[in-house]
């Protein structure tokens, strides 16, 4: 990552060392706006409180950190010293949905006897905070007591989940105290007056991730749990792609004895859109540790395993071969797609160098890059852990652009630490990393930019193989939830789409749940550097239009401005690109109509807008749309009236007479 400091301040505004830890009982730190306020106590065990606009939302909450010799840090602790500073600074992804994002906040460190401090940051929409540790060698830790007690018991979205599985599942909305369970994060909760509040986690490396249970003993609480340390573990689940953890530790991590912990979220919005340009998560995480970041490039891809290789009217048997796949890379090519994934089946899942012998993958990735199209390749994680230096130096010679990682379904301690070795090592090869069977962003992609998407999501593949499948209500629900911590590879692009009443789970032959518009608008709306399109080329070819849009929308953005929105009813984003601004809306099962102000748009600029908007019978078909071409300028407005399930989806190009 390239970050500029346009304004880099380190304001020293106050330092606790001439005071007694008598006198010091409570600190405070506030954000730039003044609107939020963290207050920290110290008198027995280590709590923090916060109010947004003077109202409380979260009350006294405990955090400690326990280690495995029996001290509790934060536990009566002794106080030293203080610092609150100010950071303002521009940070410069090299993708992203924002050219330039603000770090603006303020941040109190509190030192202690006993080699320790903790950090609180409070921004305009949320607050952090995180352990930091000076001890010498090494330190084990038996657990964290991370608290989040919410100033009533308000609804929330929970994401009900394992230490052990894919963190695919459906959200529930329900009373923090009626939840029973583990949840993974993000966690939405509805504040008063509209507001929302979001729990996250930003800068996970060597730790495990936090998941949250509820307090059965205080009403609106809920507090972080952690998988302990695995001890050891069986190959197992589904074709043993996984690695069963079967015996565990006593403590939850063994790291050095030096280093900063993960920060701690609470993200705030006034209004529901304001959740979709939330990225505390991005911001809090390390700086990137890759030198050479010119050969990462995000972009599309034509993607194999979601339409079963169902190639129609081509004059060979479709499969797992060359000719197939060179028809893949042909579409790719036509249609300006950067890459295309050889998903399972290219090779033996327990070891790579195993390739199918229908296949000749040196020939094909020299093939491809005669079209200007490179390839991923798909593996099972533990496959790689094991293969993965010898691998990796194949995969660079072949010229592969990198690697589709599936099955990790933990986030222990072990397993997050395979996420980064496996990065430095991609890194070191030139090779693109997409994470499957994988926990939600913790901002990885700042501190590896090669760390291109990632799922963690029940995403478009669970047509395939549910009954239920995925309908627009979880789909427009994302946005606000797990999408919030980073880029989301949910992988849209089905051109069969089926009302409610219509749709069938056909494994061989998925279909959608929701409108044709509704899948276009997930180009713009859903934010993943690589995109898949999910559907084969001989469908896509078929459907000459909306081809045309999925070739041209881009995967990352200068500009993003969310519109219109409310929490799992329907979504609205513009983006920018370039000089062209694209435009998506989403609605769940409910019919929705509104007006959509195109403030966004360039001044003293007149567009030509290609809008794809439910057709007529879209209610009975889902395939129905219509597409036109519209005259428009800043200020004008545009109605959106969606279908049942429906969507809308809009490119913007400026008009040069």
């Amino acid at each position: 990552m390239k970050s500029i400091f346009t304004l880099a301040t380190a304001l020293w505004l106050c330092c606790g060392v001439a005071f007694s830890q008598q006198s010091k009982k409570t600190l405070q730190v506030s954000s730039p706006d003044s609107k939020l306020q963290i207050t920290v106590d110290l008198s027995k065990t280590l709590s923090y409180s916060v109010t947004y606009e003077g109202e409380p939302f979260i009350l006294d909450s405990p955090i400690s950190l326990t280690l495995q010799d029996g001290s509790e840090l934060g536990k009566s602790p002794r106080y030293r010293t203080d610092f609150t500073f100010s950071h303002n600074r521009f940070l410069r992804p090299i993708y992203g949905f924002e050219s330039s994002i603000q770090e603006n906040c303020n941040e109190l460190i509190i030192s202690f006897k006993g080699d320790y401090s903790v950090a609180f940051r409070a921004f305009n929409d949320g607050m952090a905070y995180r352990w930091i540790t000076k001890f010498s060698g090494g330190m084990i830790i038996k657990d964290e007591t991370a608290t989040f007690n919410f100033a009533d018991n308000f609804n929330a979205y929970f994401h009900p989940d394992k230490f052990d599985n894919s963190f695919e599942s459906d959200y529930e909305l329900k009373p923090i105290d009626k939840f029973k369970g583990m949840s993974s994060m993000p966690l939405l909760v509805e504040l008063p007056q509209g507001r929302k509040a979001i729990v996250m986690e930003s800068d996970l490396l060597d730790y495990p991730g936090m998941h949250l249970v509820t307090d059965s003993l205080v009403k609106g609480s809920v507090k972080g749990v952690f998988a302990n340390h695995p001890k050891n573990w069986l190959k197992g689940g589904m074709r043993d792609f996984n690695l069963k953890v079967t015996e565990t530790h006593d403590f939850i991590a063994q790291t050095n004895g030096s280093r900063s912990l993960p920060w701690r979220i609470v993200g705030i919005s006034n209004q529901d859109q304001d959740l979709l340009k939330n990225q505390l998560v991005y911001i809090l995480a390390s700086d990137s540790k890759i030198g050479d970041i010119s050969w990462i490039k995000p972009g599309k891809v034509s993607w194999d395993w979601w339409n079963a290789l169902n190639l129609f009217n081509v004059p060979f048997k479709t499969g797992i071969n060359n000719k197939t796949y060179e028809y893949y890379i042909d579409f790719a090519a036509e249609n300006k797609l950067e890459y295309v994934i050889l998903d399972e089946g290219w090779s033996d899942p327990q070891n790579m160098f195993s390739v199918k012998e229908t296949l000749d993958l040196p020939e094909l990735a020299k093939y491809a890059k005669e079209k200007n199209v490179r390839l991923i390749l798909w593996c099972v994680w533990h496959t790689l852990d094991r293969q993965m230096e010898d691998a990796f130096e194949l995969f660079e010679k072949w010229g592969i652009a990198g690697v589709k990682v599936d099955f990790i379904d933990r986030d222990d301690q072990v397993a997050v630490n395979f996420y980064e070795k496996t990065l430095k090592s991609a890194a070191d090869h030139k090779l693109l990393v997409d994470f499957h069977g994988a926990f939600k962003p913790t901002g990885l992609e700042k501190t590896y930019p090669n760390c291109i998407t990632r799922e963690g999501v029940k995403g478009l593949e669970w047509n395939k193989f549910s009954d239920k499948g995925i309908s627009p209500d979880h789909d427009v629900l994302l946005p606000f939830t797990r999408m919030v911590a980073g880029p989301m590879d949910y992988t849209p692009g089905a051109m069969q789409n089926m009302t409610a009443t219509n749709w069938r789970m056909i494994n061989e032959q998925p279909m959608s749940q929701g409108t044709r518009c509704h899948q276009l608008a997930m180009y713009v709306i859903y934010y993943s550097p690589l995109q898949m399109l999910s559907d084969s080329p001989t469908t896509y070819q078929d459907e000459i239009e909306c081809m045309h849009f999925l070739s041209n929308v881009p995967t990352v953005w200068s500009e993003t401005v969310p519109l219109t929105s409310k929490v799992g009813d329907y979504v609205t984003i513009a983006r920018k690109n370039g000089n062209k601004w694209w435009l998506g809306s989403m609605t769940d099962w409910t019919a929705t109509e509104y007006d959509v102000k195109l403030s966004f748009l360039d001044a003293g600029t007149e567009y030509e807008m290609e809008s794809f908007v439910d057709g007529p019978n879209s209610e009975r078909d889902g395939r129905d749309y219509q597409r036109k071409l519209t005259r428009v300028k800043k200020g004008d407005t545009v109605h959106i009236s969606m279908s049942p399930g429906g969507g809308f989806a809009a490119c913007f190009k400026p008009v040069f007479n």
